[in-house]
């Protein structure tokens, strides 16, 4: 990473500054029609989500493909996000619903910082506005005492809002966002003055997201239901495509914390194969495994293989072995559940003691695997 360059603080780069580059020749170079408040055409949008299959052409420059998943889910998406409604992405955890997300905000609008954290706790202060309250003593409710929240920004700035985990939040603190996405407007009840509402700007919308396992902790309202178009991001079904994802991600992680390691796929193949197998409950020799209640998703596939790599690097010989893969996997699938140590345990005393035999790889990923298997 070269001397100065503002990532260089930054433990993870946003979009817009992890990918500065092709979005600058992107908005450079795209010479498509784009709509009111956009930066980039929605045809240059899709391109900087799903690549040009490394080619450059008189379309503009090489951009790496960010997204591997449905093509015709991003085009409805874009499209979407130019109509009036708003867009809510929906899914098991990890199929990178947050990550599409930000890349499609920092696409159209050049930052995906105007970002709300959906928790049980999250108050409607934190979606909207707030107040210094210093000044609001000082000189009562004035434009200058207020704090704008990001959904004041997206409507006044022109910019995509994202709402992270819309379910966590109680119907009360969702529901805020019925008025604002049927009228494009929010009122400020407690300014007095006839400038007491923001108009949304062109290029104003929100993406959602939530998650399918938390279904029915927070269900939306029917009436914020229709104010969004609802797509689905499923997981990745490609067993080799998903190994070649968790490598390339994996080793780009390693990369940023100067972490050298040697990670054969062959090694790596035996994280994707364990996942496959946990995650539909049936292995490819056709023995039937129980399925954890955690997610088996590729994300965390990729964050076992990256902190594998690091024990591989600080605690090892710099060269990635199915033992630092078993270490891992432990603190991944068993959150806070005696049944799926229990589920694990025997996946590893049938399936992958029998793979052992066969496979180096396969016993020492047996081998490494700890109290899980005492």
């Amino acid at each position: 990473m070269e001397k100065g360059n503002v990532k260089e603080a930054m433990l993870r780069p946003t979009a817009e500054v992890r990918y500065r580059e092709e979005l600058d020749s992107l908005v450079a170079t795209d010479k498509d029609p784009r709509p009111p408040g956009w930066r980039m055409s929605p045809s240059a949008v899709r391109r900087f989500i799903l690549g040009n299959d490394g080619k450059a052409s008189g379309k503009g420059p090489v951009i790496e493909r960010k997204f591997h998943g449905d093509v015709s889910m991003i085009d409805r998406a874009i499209v979407t996000l130019m109509s009036n409604r708003g867009l809510l992405l929906v899914g098991e955890p990890g199929t990178a619903k947050s990550m599409l997300s930000e890349l499609l905000a920092a696409a159209i609008s050049g930052t995906s910082a105007m970002t709300i954290q959906g928790t049980a706790g999250t108050t409607e202060d934190q979606i909207k506005y707030s107040w210094n309250y210093a000044l609001l003593l000082a000189e009562g409710p004035t434009r200058q005492s207020l704090v704008p929240a990001p959904l004041y920004h997206g409507l006044s700035k022109g910019l995509i809002v994202r709402f992270e985990e819309i379910t966590r939040c109680p119907p009360e603190i969702q529901d805020t966002l019925i008025s604002v996405l049927s009228e494009k407007l929010m009122h400020i009840p407690e300014l007095k003055d006839d400038n007491n509402m923001i108009f949304a700007q062109p290029g104003f919308n929100v993406i959602a997201t939530a998650n399918t396992r938390d279904r029915g902790v927070h269900e939306m309202s029917a009436a914020l239901k229709r104010r969004f178009n609802f797509e689905t991001v499923a997981p990745i079904a490609d067993r080799k495509f998903e190994l070649e994802l968790v490598l390339q991600q994996a080793g780009e992680l390693l990369a940023n914390v100067e972490a050298k390691v040697d990670m054969e796929p062959d090694v790596v193949e035996v994280l994707i194969t364990t996942f496959v197998d946990l995650r539909n409950g049936r292995t490819e020799e056709g023995t039937v495994v129980d399925k954890p209640a955690t997610t088996m998703s590729t994300a965390e596939a990729v964050a076992v293989a990256f902190a594998a790599g690091l024990d591989a690097c600080y605690f090892g010989e710099r060269k990635l072995k199915g033992e630092h893969l078993a270490r891992q996997i432990v603190g991944t699938v068993l959150k806070d559940s005696d049944e799926d140590a229990k589920k694990v345990k025997h996946y590893f005393d049938v399936v992958v003691k029998n793979r052992a035999r066969k496979s180096p790889h396969w016993k020492s990923f047996y081998d490494g695997r700890g109290t899980l298997g005492s």
